[in-house]
């Protein structure tokens, strides 16, 4: 019986030139029949690349930014779909450096001017107009988001991404990519903080990659990088890993990245590297949105898997204060469940900051300018938990995560 998913995994040497890498890219994706069949519908094409970041600050290993979707794999990405698809091309993002209301490329759009060389125009994802859209299933974690209608009304999406560990999520592959598309600008948006938190993220991007459902999902592993992003954690470390991976579906595309990466993409919280947060991945999979079983997927690879302790996440934090962190943060979630009448009285329409039953911070703006960290005081093993308080809870947030959350630490006896 045929499978339901494809991935393929060619060997390239990071050094390659152009030609070379667009016929390992060609290699990998020409199998992905399903892939191409949406693609050579398409109208238009919106391409998704990890490539935003200020230049100042962006690492660089032997001429390649070693974070970031190299020059060679983006032209190879438009020069393949310029020959397989007649649609439009454009790629778009959203930019942390930025985020006044420029429709154009910005100084941390790193792929503009290669892009223009191949007239492919971009789209400012955190710009309107903005669509709120349901979750087919109702949502691991919320029953809806506010998404850029530049992407959702695109025909395709195709998702290139870096392949690197996070220190926070363990592995930033194509799920996590597309955490880059989610609208900042309010009052429609939300900061990444928002979604960027404890508990949340994992169950916000199982949602998030079912709305944006890539046709088309390629891992730039090249050269890749352990550790975590942005020398976060001073723990990252260059790998050469010499692949490219290509998949029709982000989450097979990831498991078969993680497992190639010298992971397991079936583990979960508290096994190597997902030390701060459940497996996205297996989230999803849950979810019935792909699968991370390696035997249920039609994939091959040229290369093998990189040596166990190639990739990892660093350790931020010890596991005492982890695990301190995740229980309080489903604390005061539950806490604002049980006590949303009151919480609307005072704070409806504004953001709020729970800690310790108490609100510690209010803001009709969701951006918190600093850290958690610093912001919890003189109790940093306590959680704060932000909550936009909607009197009618449009966002549907699933408050019965936080209570298998909780039930999962305490069955583990932690």
């Amino acid at each position: 019986m045929a499978k339901q998913y494809a991935v393929r995994a060619v060997h390239c040497d990071y050094r390659a030139e152009d030609e070379i890498v667009y016929e390992a890219l060609k290699r990998a994706t020409a199998p992905l029949t399903r892939a191409w069949d949406k693609l050579r519908a398409a109208k238009t094409i919106a391409i998704k690349f990890n490539q935003d970041y200020a230049p100042s600050r962006t690492p660089y290993f032997e001429g390649m930014r070693l974070q970031l979707v190299s020059d060679q794999v983006a032209r190879a990405v438009v020069r393949l779909l310029r020959e397989q698809t007649t649609a439009e091309l454009f790629f778009t993002d959203t930019s942390v450096f930025h985020r006044e209301d420029t429709p154009g490329p910005v100084e941390s759009t790193q792929l503009a001017a290669l892009m223009q060389d191949w007239s492919v125009p971009y789209a400012n994802a955190n710009l309107p107009p903005f669509g709120i859209y349901q979750v087919p299933d109702g949502g691991r974690m919320f029953r809806q988001y506010v998404m850029p209608e530049c992407v959702m009304q695109a025909d395709a999406l195709v998702d290139v991404q870096r392949m690197k560990n996070h220190a926070f999520m363990g592995i930033t592959l194509t799920l996590k990519n597309l955490f880059g598309l989610m609208p900042m600008r309010e009052p429609e948006g939300r900061s990444r903080q928002y979604f960027h938190h404890l508990v949340r993220m994992p169950y916000m991007l199982a949602d998030i990659g079912r709305l944006f459902n890539p046709a088309l999902n390629i891992i730039d592993g090249l050269i890749a990088q352990a550790g975590g992003e942005w020398s976060a954690t001073g723990q990252e470390v260059p790998r050469v890993t010499n692949m490219l991976i290509a998949g029709d579906h982000p989450i097979t595309t990831d498991a078969v990245g993680a497992h190639l990466m010298g992971l397991d993409p079936t583990t979960d919280w508290l096994t190597e590297p997902y030390h701060r947060d459940r497996n996205s991945l297996l989230v999803a999979a849950e979810g019935g949105f792909g699968t991370v079983v390696l035997d249920e997927i039609d994939w091959t690879s040229e290369v093998e898997p990189q040596p166990e302790g190639t990739f990892f996440a660093a350790m931020t934090d010890d596991l005492e204060r982890v695990v301190s962190w995740r229980r309080t943060t489903c604390e005061q979630a539950l806490y604002y469940r049980d006590h949303r009448r009151d919480l609307i009285a005072q704070y409806a329409g504004e953001y709020i900051l729970l800690q310790e039953n108490e609100v510690k911070w209010h803001s009709e703006s969701s951006y918190l300018w600093g850290s958690r960290r610093h912001l919890s005081g003189d109790r940093p093993e306590q959680a704060m938990w932000l909550k936009y308080v909607d009197p009618e809870e449009a966002e549907g947030e699933h408050y019965e995560v936080y209570e298998k959350t909780l039930a999962d630490i305490v069955a583990r006896g932690l």
